[in-house]
């Protein structure tokens, strides 16, 4: 018999209250009977907020996606409304995705807020979470919910929380909101429905979010160069193959294949280990389909349609994979050069990225002559600079995890427009006796050769969060001092807001928000970061490694050279 915890067991044995249905009982005394394991994980702690909302597995406890859990966080968040926005009938929009559960739990969401007097637009069925954040201030919205896990697996859900400019929950509402939901007991929850204030929504405002990401997404490409580009599409089964198709259409590309193995919405997401297009493997259909169709790009999404993943021909015309940061620099500069030919650079425009993506994109804005601001990982904070800054124009911005968003009518990652700009570049490139990969080369020609990897660590479960904890006091109390045989110069570190200059001991400030993030900067021009994952148990390594690019003919051997520094930068640090 597994030994329960007393504070765990107490968790559990709240479950067994009749505040609590008879289905979640049964299937709490089953598992303790029968999986005390897996009922001590369920109910260990609270699911938290992370970069990307909340997010879990599925199934009864506290630290499980449910209609207690979400429950719980919806009447947190009525409440919050109601202080917010005193006097008014307080509104919000609801999307979900194509995952298990998703349309109930997303009802049941419904169901609770509408239960507190606020006035909910839920989505007939399944959309993009782009869509979400555009209706929310198309509706006017005062808040929004996607119910997601992205590209987790199909165990997984998640609950997303926006507010009344667009963008995800940022201080001070954050902490605020989740103070709220800590003090509320799940006897708090009001589950039963007024109907009356349930409106559906659905090809209305699809209508109106296609019609704006064409519009912010094209950028005055010949009808010639759109016939002569072939494109490869896949949705990887998720909610993307509601927009991206008629997007692509109504912006005039014409030749556009469908993975039809991956087209249909699935939560199981049968035809993948994993439906993240940062993964080689998820695009393995569409690359094969690309061979037979001789396509230019290939484009996949994740399964809430934030992310995208992309392949293009290289100089031996084979399709290759490109990372997000490649992706990036390409859209953040294509994105520049259309400011620039329309005059539109005024000294008043910037750029974003995060800390651990590409330092290239600061050569970028430097090369424009417009701001480039680096915030945090995660969408929410790229909005909030928007938001932050309203007398500045926001022209574009990612991040090295596949995701982009162009000008500020979506305030998140959007992989609907984001795939319409790609295929803006790649059709352009080769009218132009170019192609995409082509013109990344010329990047790199003009402002260095940025390349870089990403490790991943899976720990799962109560030990695996408590090794990860462990590796970052680890890297805190003893940070590196050399990686590779090159001096550490700098070590930042997020949590504390220190930025430590190795050589003199001088200290500064970090005037971001604090984070669990460590970055090395060493004396070669290397960057190394690590983070615990806010939405999977993981712990990722970030290894950035840079030269001058000298001529076209030398950048295979360029990329071999920094490739190799990579893999001996990780191995040094004993993660490969």
């Amino acid at each position: 018999m597994i030994y329960i915890e007393p504070k765990i067991l107490e968790r559990i044995n709240t479950w067994l209250t009749p505040t609590f249905d008879e289905e979640t009982q049964t299937i709490i005394k089953d598992s303790i009977a029968n999986n005390p394991k897996d009922i001590q994980e369920s109910f260990y702690k609270d699911l938290e907020f992370g970069t990307g909302g909340m997010r879990g597995i599925m199934g009864v406890g506290t630290n499980r996606i449910n209609k207690y859990t979400l429950g719980k966080n919806t009447q947190g968040l009525s409440d919050y409304l109601h202080q917010s926005f005193p006097g008014e009938t307080p509104k919000v929009a609801i999307a979900y995705d194509c995952r298990h559960n998703s349309k109930s739990l997303a009802k049941i969401v419904a169901n609770v807020f509408s239960a507190n007097h606020i006035e909910v637009y839920l989505f007939e069925d399944l959309r993009t979470t782009p869509e979400l954040s555009f209706a929310l201030k198309h509706l006017n919205c005062h808040c929004g919910i996607v119910l997601t896990a992205s590209h987790n697996p199909p165990e997984y859900n998640g609950y997303k929380v926006y507010w009344q400019d667009g963008g995800q929950l940022v201080p001070p509402h954050d902490s605020t909101v989740i103070q709220i939901i800590n003090d509320l007991d799940y006897a708090d929850i009001k589950f039963e429905p007024n109907e009356n204030l349930i409106h559906a929504i659905g090809e209305d405002v699809d209508d109106v979010f296609i019609d704006a990401s064409v519009h912010n997404g094209s950028f005055n490409t010949p009808e010639a160069a759109k016939d002569n580009l072939t494109i490869v599409f896949t949705s990887l089964h998720g909610t993307s193959i509601t927009a991206v198709p008629e997007t692509l259409k109504r912006a005039g590309y014409k030749n556009v294949y469908i993975v039809k193995e991956q087209e249909a919405p699935n939560g199981d997401f049968p035809t993948v280990a994993s439906p993240n297009p940062e993964e080689p493997a998820a695009l393995k259909m569409a690359l094969d389909l690309a061979e037979e169709v001789q396509a230019d790009i290939v484009i996949g999404t994740d399964p809430d349609s934030d992310r995208l993943g992309i392949a293009v021909r290289n100089a031996e015309n084979q399709m290759q994979l490109l990372n997000g940061n490649q992706t990036m620099v390409m859209m953040t500069d294509f994105l520049l050069k259309q400011w620039k030919i329309q005059n539109k650079i005024q000294g008043k425009e910037f750029i974003a990225s995060t800390i651990v993506s590409t330092p290239m994109l600061n050569k970028l804005a430097d090369a424009y002559k417009v701001e480039s601001k680096i915030v945090l990982t995660g969408f929410k904070w790229i909005a909030k600079l928007i938001h932050d800054f309203p007398e500045l124009n926001f022209i574009g911005g990612g991040e090295e995890s596949f995701g982009y968003m162009v000008g500020d009518f979506v305030r998140d990652k959007d992989a609907v427009t984001s795939t319409l700009l790609a295929c803006e570049i790649a059709a352009q490139a080769k009218a132009n006796g170019s192609s995409f990969y082509n013109d990344l080369i010329q990047l790199y020609l003009e402002h260095g050769f940025y390349k870089e990897r990403l490790i991943s660590l899976t720990k799962k479960g109560i030990e695996g969060a408590e090794e990860i904890t462990q590796m970052m006091i680890d890297a805190r109390e003893n940070p590196l001092k050399i990686v590779n045989g090159s001096k550490v110069v700098k070590f930042e570190d997020y949590d504390l807001s220190i930025s430590k200059n190795m050589i003199t001991g001088e200290e500064t400030a970090i005037d971001i928000p604090k984070s669990n993030v460590l970055i090395y900067y060493t004396e070669d021009g290397s960057q190394i970061a690590l983070r615990p994952s806010g939405t999977e148990p993981k712990i990722k390594f970030y290894v950035s490694v840079n030269t001058k690019l000298r001529s076209v003919e030398g950048f295979k051997e360029t990329e071999e050279q920094l490739d190799a520094k990579a893999e001996t930068i990780l191995k040094d640090m004993k993660l490969i």
